[in-house]
């Protein structure tokens, strides 16, 4: 369901609730500077401020059992005008018991999760599927957490398919997945599958399925990850297949001072080994450095280089270069 607002209407929203003692307001935003260090032949190089991105939100704890969270993003949306808000979060959560936890209404989705948190830098670059638009960050529906012990949990997640910034038709495709994490000292491994109904049965059509395979080795100075996905049947095409794999690492100088990096590829392929699509294929390397410069505020600068694919019979597509500083602080 989408929900457009007036950023008045939310920022009267946050500071009315400011003195509701049971409650927490929170916030964050991302933003950042960018040069283009690649520019074309005659061109100047482009350069820009952006706030890309701002969350503002409000939690509440009802008893031991039930806690509801809303969240509303604003930002530069192609659902809108600069700087228009959505309804990005708006659930309620039933902890059942210590074991099973439940969340209804507009929700955060499993999908990325896990990759996100691993890689751990949001504010510079959305993990792959995100970046990629696999799925959505949010939706209307259901999910389901059971820790089976402290090794071994399980989650489940049924899905209108829309996102949150999309009005949804009369029949929900209800998009489903489950994952499984496994945790062992300091290694997790997590396994996925997800499943995005067609909305047509015509010949040519069919279920879409992502199968995700990603681990995180956390050795507290050192942290490395990486992912495998697997898109068949890409956008409901039956035989159209995408493949992304990526990568990344974190290593901690002291004194909250780290340097990063991370590389990502993505790959499509048809039955007949075509690769059908070619304009979003491509590689992407991020490396730079991070310092945290107090509570809530982080800054990173690096430089995120993209090439597109060719066929094999082409040369290799230059490189486009360009250099951020960016900046996350939230509250």
């Amino acid at each position: 369901m989408k929900k457009t607002i007036i950023l008045s209407l939310v920022l009267s929203f946050l500071c009315y609730n400011t003195n509701a003692q049971s409650g927490k307001v929170f916030g964050k935003v991302f933003s950042n500077f960018n040069y283009d260090m690649s520019p074309e032949d005659g061109e100047d190089s482009f350069k820009e401020f952006e706030l890309k991105r701002a969350y503002l939100g409000y939690s509440y704890k009802i008893d031991d059992k039930f806690s509801t969270k809303i969240t509303f993003d604003v930002g530069n949306n192609t659902g809108g005008t600069a700087y228009t808000a959505f309804l990005k979060i708006a659930q309620l959560n039933w902890k059942y018991n210590d074991n099973v936890n439940i969340n209804f209404g507009m929700i955060g989705t499993k999908n990325f999760k896990f990759m996100e948190k691993a890689w751990g830098k949001r504010y510079i670059y959305k993990s792959l599927q995100d970046q990629n638009k696999w799925a959505n960050s949010a939706d209307l529906g259901l999910t389901l957490d059971y820790s089976l012990n402290k090794n071994i949990s399980f989650d489940l997640q049924v899905l209108n398919g829309d996102g949150y910034k999309k009005v949804q038709g009369s029949n929900g495709l209800m998009r489903g997945g489950v994952g499984l994490i496994y945790s062992i000292n300091k290694l997790s491994v997590r396994a996925a599958t997800d499943i995005a109904p067609r909305s047509s049965y015509e010949p040519n059509t069919d279920n879409q399925t992502i199968n995700t395979l990603a681990a995180v080795y956390n050795m507290g100075a050192v942290k490395i990850g990486g992912e495998y996905n697997i898109q068949e049947n890409a956008d409901n095409v039956i035989d159209n297949k995408k493949i992304g794999r990526s990568v990344y690492g974190d290593y901690s100088l002291g004194n909250d001072l780290s340097v990063f990096g991370r590389y990502d590829v993505l790959e499509s392929e048809d039955n007949l080994g075509n690769q059908w699509n070619l304009s979003k294929d491509g590689n992407m390397m991020i490396v730079g450095v991070q310092k945290k410069m107090t509570k809530g505020v982080t800054v990173a600068m690096n430089v995120q280089s993209w090439q597109e694919a060719t066929l094999e019979t082409e040369e290799e597509a230059d490189r486009e270069n360009t250099f951020y500083i960016n900046l996350e602080y939230k509250f």
